[in-house]
């Protein structure tokens, strides 16, 4: 093993948020992480070459540079993220044969990509099987991909919430007036969003509720003309910010809300939960995991009237929940604390490496 701590060579997005606090944390921990990826994030890492109009292409035709990388640099571990795309391209390069392989799974990978066609399917199960473990964030994740493929071994680990921002949980559970809800999912077709602000446009034009979107996403132009038809000004849009500014910000909210189509179990839900939001989401498996009707509230897909009441009642009794809201907070506590949950990550690479060996 390299010293000092291990030398993980992780192939991910290098655009996406998740990548950038997943190798910050590695690396505070000690891992040398060289980072690869075919995106050209603002973070520091190593850009593999595109080839090719076809996206769909560009892993399979940098799988040779993959192979070369592995033989200069000599990682004690391999850690794709996103199985049909970094998981597929490490299986294509032979990564097994370097040294072992953590696949990480984020969810539209099993959940949606498989869908797409019989290509996406075969490729999603080959770089399955072709890793010594998967990591999903939740149960219902992890028997997904364990139907598309045959896998060695699998582990649930949710991503949580870093430690110093569970100090700006809420003090005061007294719900506002009007009140606050944020939704924090991208502006993305399988995030719903237009479907919250038709479902509750009634009670935000009344001035009880107050709906906060982010202004990120593809579909973000177009989410903002049908909303603002429907709601005026009263639609409230930030933008990107610092995480920890971005934590504070979320924090001053009452309520959590998701209409997600497809989901595991949602980093921002969990995050909300620690930060003392009572969470709505709509009824899916992945989310079950961690909302059920006896610590927040869970509606119907696309049953507006559903998803209107429960706002309302919230609204009307002036209920607060607190002992849902501090036991949603000390389960975060327990089970999905950042760091925590990247040190179980460490630990399962030692434990994969020494067995190699052994």
């Amino acid at each position: 093993m390299s010293a000092p701590g291990l030398h993980v060579m992780v192939l991910a997005d290098s655009r996406s948020f998740h990548t950038e606090r997943y190798v910050a944390e590695l690396r505070r921990q000690g891992c040398r992480v060289f980072l690869a990826s075919l995106e050209r994030g603002r973070m520091l890492h190593y850009t593999l070459r595109s080839r090719g109009f076809l996206r769909q292409l560009h892993y399979v035709l940098a799988a040779n540079e993959v192979r070369t990388l592995l033989r200069r640099i000599k990682p004690d571990i391999v850690n794709p993220h996103f199985a049909s795309g970094y998981g597929f391209l490490a299986a294509l390069a032979g990564a097994r044969r370097h040294a072992p392989v953590i696949t990480n799974l984020w969810g539209s990978d099993i959940l949606l990509v498989p869908d797409k066609s019989i290509f996406h399917r075969r490729k999603t199960a080959y770089g399955l099987s072709q890793s010594d473990l998967v990591v999903g964030d939740s149960h219902y994740l992890v028997k997904a991909a364990r139907d598309l493929a045959v896998i060695a071994d699998s582990r649930v680990i949710p991503w949580g919430i870093e430690t110093a921002f569970l100090d700006y949980h809420r003090r005061d559970y007294a719900l506002q007036k009007p009140l606050r809800i944020i939704v924090p999912r991208p502006h993305e077709k399988i995030y719903n969003n237009l479907f919250l602000v038709r479902a509750l446009a009634p009670l935000a034009n009344d001035g009880l509720i107050e709906m906060t979107f982010p202004e990120a996403g593809s579909l973000s132009g177009h989410f903002r003309l049908h909303a603002r038809s429907m709601i005026g000004d009263r639609l409230k849009i930030y933008q990107r910010m610092p995480r920890a500014e971005f934590m504070q910000f979320m924090a001053e909210h009452d309520v959590y809300l998701s209409s997600a189509l497809s989901d595991s179990s949602p980093a921002s839900m969990i995050e909300a939960m620690g930060l003392g939001l009572l969470p709505i989401a709509a009824d899916i498996p992945g989310v079950r995991e961690w909302l059920s009707n006896d610590n927040g509230y869970l509606y119907e897909t696309y049953n507006e009237k559903a998803l209107r009441n429960i706002v309302k009642y919230l609204i009307e009794e002036d209920d607060p929940k607190e002992a849902w809201r501090r036991a949603n907070a000390e389960r975060v506590r327990s089970e999905a604390v950042f760091e925590n949950n990247i040190a179980e990550m460490i630990k399962l690479m030692h434990d994969l490496i020494a067995r190699r060996k052994s």
